[in-house]
């Protein structure tokens, strides 16, 4: 029933014009790979993020421009059935908390986000809730096993956003708190443990091998993990970062910067994330997490584990401080204190009171959830929620269906130059993809040299278009390329705002 739900407003988004940069780039992508002419295993094996591309390619048989949000809608549904069938488990007799579980996948603002946009926000809540779920059981049951799944969800985790692995940088001083814990000793302090471990050779040798054993099972999978990936880039591309440094390969590279740039440029200036006011903004989005963090006060090392998540973006806000937090940042937290409810809510004494608080918390969420779209520092969320509220047809992407409807109106035999590290939406939204030279084949270098020799029109970026510092089929590129090639004449033959497309003609 969530699935239909959130594919109905999917597809309502949809057809009001509704798109956002990350389907529209796994949409041109997977155009390519089915309809595309040349070469395509490396945008097959290196567009990034991996694994929302392949799930978005999955659905593309039934449609290519639905199947992002059909994956995410399907995606989230699924992230509910995780988390209801955990909760069941675990709280038996008492259907209060799924229902409330319920209430807010039907209707937070942040779900229903997740679940209609198409973007790959459903996986990164997933294998988010399931690293943690898997950490929180290893901590009850003391089985590595439980340490092996949470290594593979954190794998996944970071193929589906790859700012996810300077969370493991914060795992590595609290697995010697994990391990502490799970030594057999009358003391239940941490520092008197580690005191006594320290003082004994048996158990000091326990202490360090257990210790190197977890950082092994946890952290060795991620790691050759991504060797791997960057020697596959490293072969494919001759750069080992290509997969998060080229906008051939991301669609990150580029609109996070656009993103920035406009909010900062923007004449009703916008207070900028400030370090120390992040967290205090993931308390206002997810007042729940307080109570969370409450519910395991009486373990430091649990508490630690929720309060992670935390240093965690305080580090990205630092490390990336020209881009802003998206709100899949702010999400985690929200799936974090429905997963600490499963494990923790019933174990309060005083269930009556508790669950009105939880039900208090959980109605406020509803309109923290609608005020961080609403009023987002990321333009493409707050087009997202006016196009849901006002029921209008949203225009951000009607420029480049302008451009891409003229495209496919001309001759099917011609051949237009195309930059698609900035024009992939206009790639997109053509339907015949084998008339554009794309720069993943390899021909392409040889039409910007001479591209009377391949094509029959050029897409031009305009001096206005944002974009136009990152792509050479700029405003100063005609120029150029009269005086090499004198000859050959360029007729504009369409224009936008953004865009030109001119026509070769050849005068000799």
């Amino acid at each position: 029933m969530l699935a239909i739900y959130y594919i109905v407003i999917g597809v309502y988004l949809n057809h009001l014009g509704y798109y956002n940069r990350e389907s529209i780039f796994y949409i041109e992508k997977t155009k390519i790979i089915f309809e595309g002419v040349g070469n395509r295993i490396k945008v097959m094996g290196l567009t990034a993020p991996l694994l929302p591309f392949y799930c978005s390619i999955i659905f593309s048989s039934v449609n290519t421009f639905l199947a992002p949000v059909i994956a995410s809608a399907i995606g989230t549904a699924g992230l509910f059935y995780l988390i209801a069938v955990s909760m069941s488990s675990r709280i038996k007799n008492d259907d209060f908390y799924l229902y409330l579980v319920v209430l807010m996948f039907f209707f937070h603002p942040g779900i229903v986000y997740t679940a209609t946009s198409g973007k790959a926000i459903y996986l990164v809540l997933i294998f988010f809730f399931l690293f943690f779920f898997n950490l929180l059981k290893f901590y009850r049951s003391n089985t590595t096993f439980h340490v092996s799944l949470a290594s593979m969800s954190l794998v996944t985790l970071i193929f589906c956003d790859y700012k996810f692995i300077w969370l493991s940088l914060f795992f590595v001083p609290l697995v010697l708190a994990i391990t502490l814990q799970s030594l057999n000793l009358g003391e239940k302090e941490s520092i008197f443990r580690l005191f006594l471990s320290f003082n004994s050779p048996s158990l000091r040798r326990k202490l360090i091998g257990k210790t190197f054993a977890i950082y092994i099972i946890l952290f060795i999978l991620p790691i050759a993990s991504i060797i791997c990936y960057k020697l596959l880039n490293l072969t494919h591309a001759n750069d080992l970062n290509y997969f998060i440094e080229s906008p051939y390969a991301t669609w990150t590279v580029l609109v996070d910067k656009l993103n920035y740039d406009m909010t900062t440029a923007a004449t009703n200036y916008q207070l900028p994330e400030l370090s120390i006011l992040v967290s205090a903004r993931v308390i206002y989005f997810c007042p729940l997490i307080l109570v969370a963090i409450y519910l395991f006060r009486e373990s430091t090392y649990q508490a630690l584990t929720i309060l992670t998540p935390f240093a965690f973006i305080e580090f990205l806000h630092i490390e990336y401080d020209k881009l802003y937090l998206t709100y899949e940042y702010y999400m985690v937290f929200l799936v974090l204190a429905l997963l600490c409810l499963i494990f923790k809510a019933q174990t309060v004494k005083n269930q009556r009171v508790f669950k009105i608080i939880v039900a208090l918390v959980v109605l406020v969420q509803f309109y923290t959830g609608f005020d961080f779209l609403r009023n987002s520092l990321i333009p493409e969320e707050r087009s997202y929620m006016a196009t849901l509220l006002n029921r209008t047809p949203n225009t951000d992407q009607h420029e480049s269906m302008e451009i891409a409807d003229y495209i496919n109106g001309l001759p099917k035999n011609s051949h237009v130059l195309v930059d698609d590290a900035v024009a992939y939406p206009i790639a997109a939204f053509t339907n015949n993809i084998k008339q554009l030279t794309l720069p993943y084949q390899e021909l392409f270098l040889s039409g910007i040299e001479t591209p009377y020799k391949y094509d029959d029109y050029i897409l031009i970026a305009t001096a206005k278009n944002p974009f136009t510092g990152y792509t050479q089929l700029n405003n100063r590129y005609i120029p150029l390329i009269r005086i090499v090639n004198s000859g050959i004449n360029y007729k504009r033959v369409y224009e936008t705002d953004n865009w030109v497309l001119y026509k070769i003609i050849s005068i000799q």
